[in-house]
Order: C-alpha cells, then structure tokens, then sequence
C-alpha cells in the first residue's frame, strides 16, 4: 500500500489480504478492509471492483456507510447504534461459525457436507 492514498481507488494487497481506500465521503480517512472468509469479500475486475459487505465507518466522525460495487460508491442510510450493534453482534455469529466449521472434526464436516 503507498503511505499516501489517493481519492476514488481502491488499493488491494493480494499479499496480506487487504484493501484500502479513502472514505468515500472526502472526509480523508484511511478505511482498510480485510479481504477474508469471515470479513470482506472482492470480486470483478481490477478496473470496477465490488467489496462486499457494506463499508460502516461507526467509529470515525464521518459515520459514512457505502458499497462499492462494480467500482462505484453506493450510498447508504446512516445506522442507528441499535443497528450496529445487531450488525456487530451478526459478524460475531458468523466468525464463529466459520471457525467452528473450519475446525470441527472430519466427520462432522463430512455430514454438514452430505446434509447440504
């Protein structure tokens, strides 16, 4: 990642996994994105890129919330706290999940595998 970002791309690291770009709001922030199973996801090609799920900015003063989808900013509505919390609350359960998946025995994932 260059130490100065500039506004309107989105930098990717297939390296460490990551992506970063400047709040699409102008504000200057740097948001770094974790390209993971249990965070966010990337797709498209590199000229019109789609990061899935939303971006949240809840804890910079801008409180921005966006996709990107197929290299364009999507606008969100702002989250009330009780959402965020519901939203952060939701990722926990999905994180575990995956972990748990990922690590249980082999006969367990074989019959999550059969029952699908």
């Amino acid at each position: 990642m260059p130490k100065q970002l500039e506004p309107g791309i989105l930098y990717v690291s297939d390296e460490f996994e990551t992506a970063a770009h400047l709040c699409a709001c102008g504000c200057g922030s740097k948001i770094r994105t974790p390209i993971l199973p249990t965070e966010w996801r990337l797709a498209g090609p590199d000229s019109r890129p789609t990061l899935r799920p939303s971006i949240g900015n809840w804890q910079r003063p801008c409180r921005s919330h966006y996709f990107i989808t197929n290299g364009q900013v999507e606008w969100c509505a702002q989250w009330t706290e009780e959402e965020i919390l519901a939203g952060r609350r939701a990722e926990q359960v999905r994180r575990k999940r995956h972990y748990d998946d990922l690590y249980a025995p082999w006969w367990k994932r074989l019959w999550r595998w059969i029952t699908r």
